[in-house]
């Protein structure tokens, strides 16, 4: 691993977490410079096994979560890997995990009962499912189950499809940056204080959190909503329509860009129809404008149209598949797409002119760094065999 820079560069993370939310957060954190030592369990995270495909028999969706890291694994379950932890919480400043509530406290790893008095400038961080008390709290959390209870799959999909998952695991990621602005926060609280504190961000938070327009919507309303395909509920024309080739979406926001639409697609006369004047007479006879448009985008070539439309000052955007928006010469420029070696991944969607991020290292193997991190904590030789050949810090992944 080359020297980090970035704006987070000094700082240490362990990050205890596994599967999605919290190595999301890790990632995003040592993406910035920091330091950030992945600790596993003896059997690992089991994304690992998150496949096909694999390379070099790792999964992709692991390898999607997890580079800028050092990785080494303790059995916590041992008072001898909870006293490892302890060790190399000496030299941490930020604590991340994932376990299901109560766990850490189990282990006497509570922050406070233990850990905020031990290392008063810790920040731990815990991704959770549903926060640690309350009609729920303590249970775990999967991104499906809270797009259900949240109300998100309500208004996703159609008449026809009934709800519907949205195809991105779009709570899990949200709450893993929320959990990186709750640390930030932290940071900068401790950079005036002097102390650490205990941040946590939850799933059931975040995914109500994503409910704008349709909670702004009910509360003003008392209408509860429902789904409406790709359509947004406010506005119109704003969803995916058909052309002579691939699908585009338009988003037009105002009469203006409505008028300039029905301009550039060859069709001045419908922003004059009576029904189409305004945004609230566009969504009142949506269908009927959709019958309209259509029948004039059925002359144009989507692709080609899209971007002569956002060029002119109407929002719209083609229609891609992942394949498509991967290699679009945009994402290359704005170095959203990353490779390292054989790895290939996305990039970091925040930019910083003065301290950007960095790609210093693949995700790394089980146990990668073992030797690495545990000399840096003054474990000797003979010790480190020791740990090993008792599988408190085991070099080699066990079998389930």
């Amino acid at each position: 691993m080359s020297a980090a820079t970035g704006a987070l560069a000094g700082l240490r993370v362990l990050d205890l977490s596994r599967v999605l939310g919290g190595p999301f957060a890790g990632q995003n954190l040592g993406d910035h410079g920091a330091d950030v030592i992945k600790v596993e369990p003896p059997m690992g995270d089991e994304t690992r096994e998150w496949g096909p495909p694999f390379l070099d028999g790792t999964a992709s969706y692991f390898l999607g979560l997890n580079r800028n890291k050092r990785a080494i694994s303790l059995d916590l379950r041992q008072p001898e890997g909870r006293a490892l932890l302890l060790k190399l919480l000496e030299e941490t400043d930020i604590l991340l995990e994932n376990f299901k509530t109560g766990t850490m406290e189990a282990w006497g790893l509570g922050y406070d009962e233990v850990l905020a008095e031990r290392f008063p400038r810790l920040i731990h961080c815990r991704v959770s499912g549903f926060g640690a008390d309350g009609p729920l709290g303590g249970l775990p959390g999967y991104d499906a189950i809270l797009q259900s209870m949240s109300g998100i799959m309500s208004v996703n999909g159609t008449a026809e499809s009934g709800p519907t998952r949205v195809g991105v695991p779009v709570v899990d990621m949200v709450t893993g940056l929320n959990a990186v602005i709750g640390i930030l926060l932290a940071l900068q609280h401790r950079a005036r204080t002097g102390r650490g504190q205990f941040v946590e961000a939850s799933l059931f938070d975040s995914a109500l959190s994503l409910l704008h327009p349709h909670a702004a919507n009910y509360a003003l309303s008392g209408k509860v909503p429902g789904r409406s395909g790709n359509d947004h509920p406010n506005i119109s024309p704003y969803s995916t329509y058909a052309t002579g080739t691939r699908p585009i979406y338009l988003a037009v926001g105002n009469d203006r860009q409505f008028r300039r639409l029905c301009m550039e697609i060859g069709a001045p006369g419908i922003a004059e129809d009576a029904r189409f004047r305004s945004n609230g007479a566009r969504v009142t006879n949506r269908a009927a404008l959709r019958e309209e448009l259509e029948a004039a985008l059925a002359e144009h070539d989507g692709a080609e149209l899209a971007e002569r439309l956002i060029r002119a000052g109407v929002p719209a955007g083609p229609v891609l598949n992942v394949a498509e928006a991967l290699a679009h010469p945009h994402a290359a420029h704005r170095e959203m797409t990353v490779e390292i070696g054989p790895y290939r991944g996305l990039g970091a969607p925040v930019k910083l002119s003065a301290s950007p991020a960095s790609y210093r290292s693949r995700p790394p193997g089980f146990a990668e760094n073992r030797e690495e991190i545990l000399t840096q904590a003054g474990i000797p030789a003979a010790a480190r065999e020791e740990l090993d050949a008792r599988g408190i810090a085991p070099g080699v992944r066990r079998s389930g």
